[in-house]
């Protein structure tokens, strides 16, 4: 029994696993980048888990949602490139959601 290794494979695997995972957290950063700039900061509600690290309290939460609301009404940006802003942003997810569902279709049917 004589088990050989295609090194080309493994070469071509690794720089595509690199390349998409370039993609999806750069486009990812940006579309978070985007959707701050357009005024939508993410504020996520706290969560009551029994082995948290650390959960913020409400009032830690509204503090959070208050400042994010004070940013957006500080931005320099017309209604208009705020728009311009969301629509990227949304692109921007739009593209990482296409390379995992790309990812996942090479999976399942390259075989």
């Amino acid at each position: 029994m004589n088990i050989t290794i295609d090194w080309i494979a493994f070469v071509q695997v690794f720089i595509a696993a690199m390349i998409a995972s370039v993609l999806v957290v750069g486009f990812y950063a940006l579309g978070l980048r985007l959707l701050v700039r357009a005024g939508r900061a993410p504020v996520v509600a706290p969560a009551e888990f029994t082995d948290a690290i650390a959960v913020i309290t409400e009032k830690q939460r509204a503090r959070a949602a208050k400042a994010a609301a004070k940013a957006a009404k500080k931005s320099p940006l017309s209604d208009g490139q705020k728009r311009f802003a969301l629509v990227c942003a949304y692109a921007s997810f739009a593209v990482c959601a296409l390379a995992v569902l790309g990812g996942l279709l090479l999976i399942l049917f390259n075989h």
